[in-house]
């Protein structure tokens, strides 16, 4: 306790809990985003594409029990990927071979399409015995490759968020229960680092468009570890809360599971000044991209921590989860997020349709990692 209180005076004093920080004007006006998708019915929180330009999206449910949670764009419509039936969990039914609510979705290195399923049926709620896990489809057959089951790992707070790729092994956030998680994949042994940090710890509630956010229970959000990105090189590891800042550790920290998480937290380092974020992407030279959900922008991270302004437009509101392209472009989800009933008290959702999927030429190259 103490230490979070210290790291929140630390925040306060320097000046980076608020939207004011970074250095530099826009590089890009609203004119220089194109738009990509549209839907006008379905809220996604993320997108991604494969090389061969197949693209797709995370979906969250608006009512209970009806819509889908992972789709593939054919043609400007949202189909069900990669079927039906893994579409269509409802209350009862088996959560080890459906989506129940995913939450982040990218194309691995290998080239199949990766899933992770925080297993919990509402925001807040605990995950069902053998729902939470890391999906992997193999989108040339479209059939499921393998399920990694995450619940050794997690508890009945857990909110497995996003996941990022290092070789061998796979970093996963955990925004319910504050922490990190590992998985081996060969193994497919699982531990738990910096669990409980400071630096894996929400130190202020969650907001968006300058407003504080509550859950459909009227409770303010706090969401712990969330965003999460590996340097080029694989060796170094940046995650934060949702609401900032942006921290760093080397990736050996993580890998050495008989390390401890003490000896850990002595290689914690502040690296950026963040605020409430939606989402990231980082290029190949390192320069990470993260969205400013206050301030609707993008804020664009150099390696050295250098902090400047990409785009600012009143369309991007919640971008969540980005996406580099190969032609460089960077995929922008402006998700509304923070205007569905999930985040907005439970409130009627004031979700503007249609939700749009952006692109923004930025000339970066994406991490093969």
């Amino acid at each position: 306790m103490i230490r979070q209180t210290l790291a929140a005076a630390f925040l306060v004093s320097f000046g980076l809990g608020g939207p004011g920080h970074a250095e530099g004007g826009a590089q890009f006006d609203g004119s220089a985003l194109k738009t990509m998708l549209q839907s006008d019915s379905l809220v996604f929180n993320g997108v991604t594409r494969s090389q061969d330009g197949r693209v797709f999206s995370p979906f969250q449910r608006q009512s209970k029990n009806k819509g889908i949670e992972l789709g593939e764009w054919k043609d400007g419509k949202v189909v069900a990927y990669p079927n039906e039936e893994w579409n269509s969990w409802k209350q009862g039914d088996d959560p080890a071979k459906a989506f129940v609510a995913v939450n982040a979705i990218r194309m691995g290195p290998d080239g199949d399409l990766w899933v992770v399923d925080k297993g919990a049926p509402g925001l807040g709620e605990a995950p069902l015995p053998n729902g939470p896990k890391l999906v992997q489809i193999d989108i040339a057959t479209n059939q499921i490759r393998k399920v990694y089951p995450l619940g050794a790992a997690t508890s009945d707070k857990s909110f497995i968020d996003d996941f990022r790729f290092n070789g061998g092994k796979v970093y996963l956030t955990d925004a319910g229960h504050p922490g990190l998680i590992v998985l081996d994949l060969a193994s497919g042994k699982l531990w738990r680092v910096l669990d409980g940090h400071w630096s894996t710890i929400a130190q202020r509630p969650l907001t968006g468009q300058g407003r504080v956010l509550r859950d459909d229970k009227g409770t303010l959000l706090a969401i712990h570890a969330d965003q999460l990105e590996v340097s080029p090189d694989g060796k170094t590891f940046y995650y934060q809360p949702c609401t900032g800042p942006l921290y760093s550790i080397g990736t050996q920290w993580l890998d050495d599971e008989t390390a401890s998480d003490a000896e850990r937290a002595q290689h914690v380092k502040l690296f950026a000044p963040t605020v409430s974020t939606g989402g990231t992407a980082i290029a190949a030279d390192g320069t990470i991209y993260s969205s400013d959900t206050d301030a609707l922008r993008i804020l664009k991270i150099a390696p050295d921590g250098t902090t400047s302004t990409l785009v600012q437009d009143p369309r991007l509101v919640w971008v969540d989860a980005m996406w580099i392209d190969d032609e460089g472009g960077l995929w922008i989800p402006a998700a509304q997020m923070n205007r569905t009933p999930a985040m907005n008290g439970g409130e009627s959702s004031t979700v503007k349709f249609p939700t749009t999927i952006y692109r923004l030429d930025i000339g970066a190259k994406p991490v093969r990692n």
